[in-house]
């Protein structure tokens, strides 16, 4: 059985800064990751590629051939991918062995986990291979600054939750870059009346209806929490990672060393 992260959220949320320091504390700590890049439009990594789509299909190329534009060209590249999962990324696949532990960095454009079918068939493909799978979402942390930017982002998350069904993880990242981090206690793990409170003060009294909506929904979707992520500490990265790992239930076909004790003499 192989594991997996699917690590998605909004473009500048600080996915492949996230992969890169995971990359980098595994390999303090002994621990062996591949990193997967799943963005055709990717130019620089602070990490090594273990698997990379731009040897299968370009944005450049993609935008060059078909005269799309960047969005278009992305999700042509995607449905590209879509359309080769039994071929280049099964080959690919097969350079892992069971065990292996993958992450999988994705492009930041918010349709493909919210509603087109790309990444859910990804998943399954992975499934069908043995593979464990989390999503992992991204929010940059000055989200938090402002209740109708969190109420958007939590919006987004729970509708990847709703398309990709997998086990989720919130992660609320660059908290290096927060002032002051009482501002967003209240936000990690949301109450529906402060919620409420909060949009009703910032939005017209019209608005007043959707409003409570959106806080209930919130509210019943009790799932929609947030893990904050300082990756200066090697400690709130492990702490994640952790996390993680406990989704995907990593480690837990270990073998249980049990320590033998001499009988005490009588």
């Amino acid at each position: 059985m192989g594991y997996a992260q699917l690590v998605i959220g909004p473009a500048g949320s600080g996915k492949s800064t996230y992969c890169s320091s995971l990359y980098q504390h595994c390999e303090t700590v002994g621990r062996t990751m591949h990193i997967v890049n799943l963005d055709p439009a990717a130019e620089h990594f602070d990490y090594p590629v273990a698997m990379d789509i731009r040897e299968l299909i370009s944005l450049d190329d993609a935008m060059e051939e078909l005269g799309l534009g960047p969005n278009g060209g992305l999700i042509y590249c995607m449905e590209h991918l879509e359309e080769s999962l039994d071929d280049w990324l099964a080959d690919e696949l097969e350079n892992y062995v069971d065990d292996d532990y993958l992450v999988f960095d994705c492009p930041g454009q918010i349709e493909l986990f919210s509603h087109v079918p790309v990444l859910r068939n990804f998943v399954d493909h992975l499934k069908r291979k043995n593979f464990n799978v989390c999503a992992v979402y991204l929010l940059d942390s000055q989200f938090m600054t402002d209740v109708t930017k969190y109420i958007s982002g939590c919006m987004a998350s729970l509708s990847a939750m709703v398309q990709l069904e997998l086990p989720h993880i919130n992660i609320l990242s660059k908290m290096d870059l927060v002032t002051n981090k009482r501002d967003i206690e209240n936000y990690l793990n949301p109450d529906a009346r402060t919620l409420l409170s909060a949009l009703n003060q910032n939005m017209a009294p019209k608005f007043a209806k959707l409003n409570k909506a959106l806080a209930v929904l919130v509210d019943e979707y009790s799932m929609v929490n947030f893990v904050p992520l300082d990756l200066r500490k090697e400690s709130s990265i492990q702490y994640v990672l952790s996390y993680i790992d406990n989704c995907i239930q990593y480690g837990e076909d270990a073998d249980v060393k049990i320590r033998d004790f001499d009988p005490e003499d009588d």
